[in-house]
């Protein structure tokens, strides 16, 4: 594959799971009901995400970067939220 193509991908990959946290997002922000929300697993999610941020800049791999720049923003309100409104 092309560098070009590699990149594609990356972003389409990035932009699908980066979007697909915006419901939660969403909806925690404005309910503020984070009841269904498991504090474990988005503490372990979003320390994961905010490892493959570390790991796309020491890549230096801009699709991995912005993609979990973003959803560490979004993980963090909702994981922020969760421990505010338990």
């Amino acid at each position: 594959m092309t560098p070009d193509l590699h990149d594609l991908i990356g972003y389409a990959a990035a932009t699908l799971t980066t979007v697909s946290f915006i419901p939660q997002a969403a909806k925690s922000w404005s309910t503020r009901d984070l009841s269904g929300v498991s504090l474990t697993m988005y503490s372990l999610f979003t320390l994961g995400v905010a490892l493959w941020l570390i790991y796309g800049v020491m890549l230096g791999a801009w699709p991995i970067i912005v993609a979990n720049a973003i959803t560490l923003a979004l993980a963090g309100m909702v994981l922020a939220l969760k421990l505010i409104h338990r």
